[in-house]
C-alpha cells in the first residue's frame, strides 16, 4: 500500500480502489463483504439507517461511507454523540436555541439538524437518548421540522438520518427505556458490524494496514509481523474490536527494535498465551502436533476438502488453518469424494 504525502503526516488513509473495502472500512471477509453490499444499496437510496454492534466496530466509519457514496455527498456530515449527556443540553445541541432562551443564551444558535440541511445526520449511541426527547424526535422524523429551545417558528430542513448504537433497542423497548414507535422509525434498514472476533479472515489483513500507518507516520522501517506475533493476533478474541486493534499495532510499532513485530512488542495478555514458534518441533511436542494433524486430517475429510467450511467448524480464522494446514504438512492429505475415489486437499 502507497500513502500520500497528506496522509503520511496525517496519519488517516484513502483508500484504493483496487483494496477490500468501503470508505475507510477495509475487509474482505464473507461478513463485511455483505455489510458493504448493503451499505452500498442503501447510499443509493434516501432512507433512514439504524447500524448496531459492538462498540469500537466501525460504525461511524460506515455511516461516513454511507454518506460520501449517496447523491448527498456534495452536503455535510455532521455527527453526534447522544452518549452521557443531560436532556437540556442533547435538546440544545440538536435543535439550537434563540436568543434569551436561557441566562447565557446570548445570540441565535443552529442546532445539529439545521447544520445537517442537506446532508446527513449521524445519530451515535442513540439508545441513550433519554426519552422525553426520543418523543421530540419521533416528531421531528415525521415532520421534518421543529423549533428551537426558546422559539416559536417552525424550521424545516433536508436531511437523510442515520443512527448507531450497541444497546439491545428491541430488548430496550421491551423494559420501557426505548419508545417502539421511534423504532419502527429509525429501523427502515439496519445494518449490524459483526465484532471483529467474528471476521477471522479480516485480522491479518486489517494488522498489516494499520501497521504501514502507524509505520508511516511515525518514520519506522517495519515490514510485517513474525509468525508469532501475527499468529497472537489472529487467536486473541479482541474484545475491544478494531480501535482495539489499531491500539495494539500502534504500541507495537512504537515498541519495535527490528523490520518485523516481534512477539514481545504486543501487550502482556497477548504475548503470554501465545507460543513461539522459532522451532517446530519445540513448538508443538509430538502429542500436541499429532491431535492438531488428526483434528484438522478428519475436519477435513468431513469437509470434502472445503477448506472455508473446515475453519468454521474448528472456530478458527480461515488464513490460520491455512498456516497450520502448511506447518503440520498436510497439503496433499487424500480426501473421499463422492464418486468413492480420492482427492487431494491442495
Amino acid at each position: 500500500m502507497n500513502y500520500t504525502t497528506e496522509e503520511r503526516q496525517t496519519g488517516v488513509r484513502t483508500q484504493n480502489s483496487s483494496e477490500p473495502g468501503f470508505g475507510e472500512l477495509i475487509g474482505s471477509s464473507a461478513e463485511m463483504t455483505e455489510i458493504f453490499t448493503l451499505a452500498s444499496r442503501i447510499a443509493l437510496c434516501n432512507v433512514t439507517a439504524l447500524i448496531t454492534g459492538e462498540t469500537g466496530t466501525g460504525k461511524g466509519l460506515l455511516a461516513r461511507a454511507i454518506h460520501d457514496r449517496s447523491s448527498r455527498s456534495s452536503g455535510p456530515f455532521v455527527a453526534f454523540s447522544c452518549a452521557n449527556l443531560p436532556d437540556t443540553l442533547i435538546d440544545d445541541e440538536l435543535f439550537g436555541h434563540e436568543r434569551g432562551a436561557f441566562t447565557g443564551a446570548d445570540g441565535l444558535r443552529l442546532g445539529r439538524f439545521e447544520a445537517a440541511h442537506g446532508g446527513t445526520l449521524f445519530l451515535d449511541e442513540i439508545g441513550d437518548l433519554p426519552l422525553t426527547l426520543q418523543a421530540r424526535l419521533l416528531r421531528v422524523l415525521q415532520s421534518r421540522s421543529f423549533e428551537r429551545l426558546g422559539g416559536s417558528r417552525t424550521v424545516s430542513v433536508d436531511i437523510r438520518l442515520i443512527c448507531a448504537t450497541h444497546r439491545d433497542l428491541d430488548a430496550m423497548v421491551q423494559s420501557g427505556t426505548f419508545r417502539e414507535d421511534l423504532l419502527y422509525r429509525l429501523n427502515v434498514m439496519q445494518l449490524r458490524m459483526p465484532p471483529l472476533r467474528d471476521r477471522g479472515d479480516d485480522i491479518e489483513l486489517l494488522a498489516e494496514w494499520v501497521l504501514e500507518r502507524f509505520a508511516s507516520k511515525f518514520n519506522k522501517a517495519i515490514k510485517g509481523f513474525s509468525l508469532d506475533a501475527l499468529n497472537a493476533l489472529m487467536e486473541y478474541s479482541w474484545p475491544g474490536n478494531v480501535r482495539e486493534l489499531e491500539n495494539v499495532i500502534q504500541r507495537a510499532v512504537v515498541m519495535a527494535e527490528t523490520a518485523t513485530v516481534q512477539l514481545g512488542d504486543l501487550p502482556e495478555e497477548m504475548s503470554d498465551g501465545a507460543q513461539p514458534q522459532l522451532d517446530r518441533e519445540e513448538t508443538y511436542d509430538s502429542e500436541v502436533r499429532d491431535f492438531k494433524r488428526r483434528l484438522i486430517s478428519r475436519t477435513l475429510r468431513d469437509c470434502h476438502g472445503n477448506k472455508a467450511e473446515a475453519a468454521r467448524r474448528l472456530h478458527m480464522a480461515r488464513p490460520y488453518l491455512h498456516r497450520l494446514i502448511a506447518m503440520l504438512n498436510l497439503e496433499h492429505i487424500a480426501l473421499p469424494c463422492e464418486s468413492g475415489g480420492q482427492l487431494s486437499a491442495a
